[in-house]
């Protein structure tokens, strides 16, 4: 029996169900007519599929790795977008316990708490365009790992039509080499994020590399460096010219070994018996005009979502104006987050439909802890807003990058276990404790703060009322 048709009988039925949900546009429409894939890559595709693998995205995944390795200023963008998007792990926002603590075994298993693993797929996904992460099931059918595999030799098995052939072999892994099919996966068996994909309706189109519109930029500023570099060595260096008039050939290579042999001599004098002279040729004087260089460095990062003011090259840049380049910045990591966040949330999903757990589109929802669009000073500055504005604390602690449930939990530990006195805990209608009668004041005052600060005045009643200092 093929092992991958398998997968598309009674076992797996919940998973092809709950995968159809997720994605009802993957699949064929009753109402919908024409064609998803443009003209000009239908027939590529279907040759392609054929036989081989994408040569031209695998080309380019290749150079994006060459970059990467051999260029510093690129290790650093992909290192510094990776951890940006990683920045204070993954939080699951939702009510339901259950969910909760299939999460919590679900994220150890995966390693998902662990932030190389994180950053590792956040450094794929920068790099190849994807995030294909095949889910390995263990004998108990749980999703034991998350594997994170090679997106340059995977091909989509999609129809001219943009939809996927058979969901049961939706993505095929081939032998570079000679197309040699190495493996076969259902669409429910490999969470695929993917960046800026062309069409993102048409199942076929892959993501694209974060600076794969950078390459041809990247290659003309690295030969651009280099000929600097020769140029240096080649012109820089002050040089002598030796006239001997009427000097034959012989005379002039013995003059010549005399003067080379005592260049090492800190003062030399040059001693002639003939007409001529030496005269000094200055190096070129022109060394220091390198505005070729920078306009190719400043072109290579106008194409990378980070100023490169980031990365060191300042240039005299104003401080506001790199406020709000860093300001596109994150937000652009945002959506990163999002994308990354995306797959493992589809991951988590189909871990549930094997425990028989058919969550709704709204019970969880998987983010980064950090969006990093605002600062941690900012984030809190809001949260005080929202409580002085009387939103309920379960949005104020979402928004915030929270775990709602969490915090719910440790306000009712925390209040069973200060007291050496406990009297019988009474709750509200909500589960949480009742709070004492005096409550911390918050009030704002609109553009009362410098700029980046709290406009935020939080009065806290001590032992005197709140009255102050006598």
């Amino acid at each position: 029996m093929n092992p991958i048709k398998s997968l598309a009988s009674a076992t797996w039925a919940p998973l092809v169900a709950g995968w159809n949900s997720l994605f009802p546009s993957a699949g064929k429409l009753p109402n919908e007519v024409g064609a998803r894939v443009a003209s000009d890559l239908a027939m590529e595709r279907s040759m392609r599929q054929a036989m081989f693998v994408d040569y031209e995205r695998r080309a380019m995944v290749a150079m994006m790795r060459t970059m990467d390795s051999q260029d510093g200023r690129v290790k650093m963008v992909h290192g510094r977008i990776a951890g940006d998007v990683i920045r204070g792990g993954l939080v699951m926002q939702t009510q339901s316990p259950v969910l909760q603590r299939e999460w919590q075994a679900f994220q150890g298993r995966l390693q998902l708490n662990n932030a190389e693993k994180l950053k590792s797929d956040a450094r794929g996904q920068v790099m190849e365009g994807n995030l294909p992460l095949q889910l390995v099931l263990d004998d108990s059918r749980r999703v034991a790992a998350a594997v994170r595999m090679p997106s340059d030799t995977l091909v989509p098995m999609t129809a001219p039509n943009g939809r996927f052939k058979d969901p049961a072999v939706a993505f095929e892994q081939r032998d570079v080499m000679t197309g040699q099919v190495l493996a076969r996966f259902a669409a429910w068996q490999l969470a695929l994020g993917r960046l800026d994909p062309q069409n993102w309706d048409d199942m076929g189109s892959m993501g694209r590399p974060l600076l794969d519109g950078c390459a041809s930029t990247w290659r003309k500023l690295v030969m651009t460096e280099e000929d600097l570099v020769l140029r240096r060595r080649m012109r820089a260096p002050l040089r002598l010219a030796h006239i001997l008039e009427g000097a034959s050939t012989d005379e002039l290579n013995v003059y010549r070994q005399q003067t080379e042999g005592e260049k090492g001599d800190i003062t030399t004098d040059f001693y002639l018996n003939k007409k001529g002279g030496v005269q000094a040729v200055q190096g070129d004087a022109n060394l220091d005009h390198i505005a070729d260089v920078a306009h190719l460095l400043s072109t290579f990062f106008a194409g990378t979502p980070a100023p490169k003011a980031l990365f060191g090259y300042t240039d005299n840049i104003a401080r506001d104006v790199l406020e709000d380049m860093k300001r596109q910045y994150y937000d652009h990591v945002d959506g990163l987050q999002d994308a990354q966040g995306g797959a493992y949330a589809f991951a988590f999903r189909m871990h549930l439909l094997l425990q028989g757990i058919d969550p709704g589109p709204d019970e969880f929802y998987l983010r980064f802890a950090q969006r990093r669009t605002e600062t941690a000073n900012q984030v809190a500055d809001l949260g005080l807003k929202w409580m002085a504005l009387g939103l309920p604390d379960e949005y104020i602690h979402r928004e915030m990058g929270l775990d709602p449930q969490q915090i719910r939990d440790m306000k009712i530990r925390q209040a069973t276990s200060n007291d050496p006195y406990p009297n019988p805990l009474k709750v509200g209608p909500d589960g949480l404790p009742l709070q004492p009668s005096t409550q911390n004041h918050v009030s704002v005052t609109p553009g009362n703060a410098p700029k980046g600060e709290s406009a935020t005045a939080i009065a806290a009643p001590g032992g005197n009322g709140g009255r102050g200092r006598s």
